[in-house]
């Protein structure tokens, strides 16, 4: 039976925590954030990374086309868009587990390398090795010693700090000697991040690492992640199919389109398409009109406000709306009327549903009426 989710305790080695109430909340009871212990041994400098015309086909399916971005280092990105549009692929373009068809990705202006040691990447399971300890997990991210210091005393030294450290960052100091099995999914989350942070690395690459959690643990989560991006910088990818972490994380919203479900624009008399004004309006550089079809990027949000954020601000629940219609999901006011799509979704050219009122069901037939408000079961 795994160990529940500690609740947040002032002093100890795992951080103070201290109240904060956000601006625009006042009468509300105090909210806890933690300040973390200050680094020792803190990750290296974050590095900027830029892609230019990036594509990637699996056999006759197109999964990135014209990918165009530029990440300032210590930036935290969020990258978001429906099943299949190429979100994980993307990041494993940067980590160099995958090379793309056409195009370049570089990290400090220099080209990645297959498995790129200056990348970390945390997956939505933790995937420990259930036969070791938690700490034991953790010390598997540690770089390894180069041939003439395998072995040596001054490196496993160093080492040890380091997991002790990280294991007080993420607040599992005291829980070091569990296995996987006596632990709970957040804090087994939690020791994955911690060995992705082992390496020190320069990109931090975060494939939907919260999306298994409770509602609750994912919160915790999220002011853990910015804590530990406050004690060790480095610049982050976030892959997420949830609004609402992006816009609380993210300095950035990357919204990527379904290629599958797109259809090439002609192009005019000069060569140049539709698609390519977009690809430089949303990534940069235009690379669609070469590549042909549509870029992946449909635009790129920069969420206001600065980290940490106030969760209920007025200006994100708008963004958040605006988000959800890129992503094809409808707005539904009570008595089934639609108000709008909100805008077009990530289909080019697909015809915008404007304001329906629903028809009102007649007495006999109430209960199987099509626009009935009941549900079906």
């Amino acid at each position: 039976m795994g160990v529940p989710e500690t609740a947040p305790s002032q002093g100890g080695p795992n951080g103070v925590f201290r109240p904060v109430t956000p601006h625009g909340t006042a009468g509300t009871p105090p909210t806890y954030r933690r300040d973390m212990p200050t680094s020792t041994t803190c990750a290296s400098s974050a590095l900027p990374i830029r892609l230019r015309g990036v594509g990637r086909r699996f056999g006759e399916r197109p999964v990135l086309n014209a990918l165009d971005l530029d990440v300032t280092a210590g930036e935290i990105i969020a990258i978001v868009g429906p099943s299949g549009c190429g979100k994980s692929t993307l990041l494993r373009q940067v980590g160099g587990l995958d090379q793309p068809d056409t195009g370049t990705v570089d990290i400090d202006d220099s080209p990645t390398r297959p498995t790129d040691q200056r990348c970390a990447i945390a997956f939505q399971e933790p995937r420990l090795l259930p036969w070791r300890t938690l700490r034991q997990n953790v010390e598997l991210g540690l770089p390894k010693a180069g041939k003439g210091n395998r072995g040596s005393k001054p490196d496993k030294t160093a080492g040890r700090a380091r997991i002790t450290e990280l294991l007080d960052l993420v607040g599992l100091g005291s829980s070091a000697g569990l296995r996987p099995r006596q632990v709970s999914g957040g804090m087994a989350q939690r020791t994955s991040l911690a060995r992705a942070l082992a390496r020190a690395p320069k990109v931090l690459l975060l494939d939907e690492p919260f999306g298994a959690l409770d509602a609750l643990t994912r919160l915790r989560m999220h002011d853990l992640l910015l804590d530990i991006h406050r004690a060790e910088p480095t610049t982050v990818l976030l892959v997420t199919h949830d609004v609402d972490e992006a816009l609380y994380l993210a300095d950035r919203i990357v919204v990527l389109a379904d290629l599958s479900q797109q259809q090439p624009r002609p192009a005019d008399a000069t060569g140049a398409s539709d698609t390519g004004a977009a690809a430089a309006t949303a990534g940069g550089a235009t690379h669609a009109a070469n590549a042909g079809g549509a870029p992946s990027i449909q635009r790129i949000v920069t969420v206001p406000g600065d980290r940490p954020r106030d969760r209920d601000d007025p200006a994100l629940a708008e963004l958040r709306l605006q988000l959800l219609a890129d992503l094809g999901v409808h707005r539904v006011h009570a008595g089934n009327t639609i108000t709008s799509t909100l805008t077009a979704t990530a289909t080019a050219g697909r015809t915008r549903t404007e304001t329906a009122p629903a028809p009102a069901p007649t007495p006999a037939d109430h209960r199987t009426a099509p626009d009935s408000t009941e549900t079906n079961r």
